[in-house]
């Protein structure tokens, strides 16, 4: 008997902006075809970009469809996924809910996959997502905090914590002379480093002071441990690598840190960090990757997504703006001491934040088997009352 072939729709922010993105829609998709057999179609933010990326039958640039451009790619899905990564924020929820508001009316099966979620602070936006997710077949959530945040502006109904899908993350082959094009080969040390631009996802980060922070933190780690420094862009179409030359810009010890050039897949970068001895950064996916490759980590949490993931894996540290130079280079001068302890710690909970991280396509793969039924499915949804465009 052969297997039935099913018709899945992602939706998120993808399409090279970020590889931390990247590697969540990875993850979705290869769990997803490992588990049944899916035509994929993702709602993406560069479907040409998608499709060079990842292993699909079809991308589509969401921003660029009309309603009824975007009802025709799915009205004939069997589920529509919305996410990973942190999509429901007060600037952009309204854009991120409009495939799957049309899912709903269509009465297309529809979940969230462990999306993050703040700051929600407009009421209007809050209202859309309580109004949307509570019409939602299945939500989940990639950490507590934001269950919480969406309990807090009012949304009443299961709500179900798994974890980052890029947990499942595995590294790529590096391209022949990776290493030596990016300065980390024939080092003593290296110490990866990650920045990332203020904007409307983390509106209250001050770059000039963290800037300074970790430029000083860059000459600490080349004086004190004879290591090079190389910072990782996760961003690179967006502000990363110029975040990047500002700090090395600041420091004394400008000739011993590197930017990456290449062009590279979240597989291949989490490849590259694993050729770090220690690792200071921002960014979410980045301090992910480290803890994935057992290099152990300084943070500076800047949301509570990256708090998140801190606590998973038992690791202590105040937020960024509780953060001086003096107290950094404390953190950094006692993790290095502790770098074998930190890596058995990350060792010993990663096994159970990478369940979590499986149980979302579990759930996916059960509405896909068993959907709910409705009374009935419209041929085309009615007049949209919300707002969305």
């Amino acid at each position: 008997m052969s297997r039935r072939h099913y018709r899945v729709g992602i939706s998120g922010s993808y399409g090279g902006l970020n590889q931390g993105d990247e590697a969540i829609l990875k993850s979705i998709i290869t769990q997803l075809r490992a588990t049944v057999t899916a035509k994929i179609t993702v709602f993406s933010r560069d479907a040409k970009d998608t499709m060079q990326r990842h292993n699909v039958e079809r991308a589509v640039t969401a921003r660029d469809l009309t309603r009824e451009e975007a009802t025709r790619e799915i009205e004939d899905l069997d589920l529509f996924i919305l996410g990973g990564g942190g999509i429901l924020y007060d600037a952009e929820a309204r854009i991120y809910l409009r495939e799957l508001q049309i899912a709903q009316k269509l009465g297309v099966p529809n979940m969230t996959y462990a999306v993050g979620v703040g700051p929600l602070d407009d009421v209007v936006a809050q209202k859309l997502v309580c109004n949307v997710l509570n019409a939602t077949d299945i939500v989940t959530v990639r950490e507590k905090s934001d269950r919480r945040t969406l309990e807090d502006i009012g949304l009443h109904r299961d709500i179900v914590v798994t974890a980052d899908p890029a947990l499942l993350s595995r590294p790529e082959p590096l391209p022949d002379g990776a290493l030596e094009r990016e300065h980390m080969s024939g080092k003593p040390r290296l110490v990866g480093m990650s920045v990332r631009e203020p904007g409307i996802a983390a509106p209250d980060i001050d770059e000039k002071f963290y800037h300074s922070l970790l430029a000083n933190a860059a000459d600490f780690i080349i004086d004190r441990y004879d290591a090079d420094v190389v910072f990782f862009p996760m961003e690179r179409r967006m502000l990363d690598v110029q975040h990047s030359h500002a700090v090395i810009s600041q420091m004394l010890r400008p000739q011993r840190a590197h930017v990456l050039k290449g062009d590279y897949t979240s597989g291949q970068l989490l490849s590259l960090i694993g050729h770090c001895d220690f690792a200071v950064g921002m960014r979410l996916h980045f301090l992910l990757f480290a803890a994935l490759q057992g290099v152990p980590f300084v943070a500076l949490p800047y949301s509570a997504k990256v708090s998140g993931l801190l606590a998973g894996l038992q690791v202590e540290m105040p937020p960024i703006n509780l953060v001086n130079a003096g107290r950094l280079l404390a953190y950094i001068d006692r993790s290095w001491d502790r770098r074998t302890t930190l890596q058995e710690k990350s060792k010993a909970h990663l096994p159970r934040l990478k369940r979590e991280a499986r149980k979302t396509n579990r759930l996916a793969v059960s509405l896909l088997k068993n959907p709910p039924v409705r009374d009935e499915k419209p041929a085309v949804p009615p007049p949209d009352t919300s707002g969305t465009p």
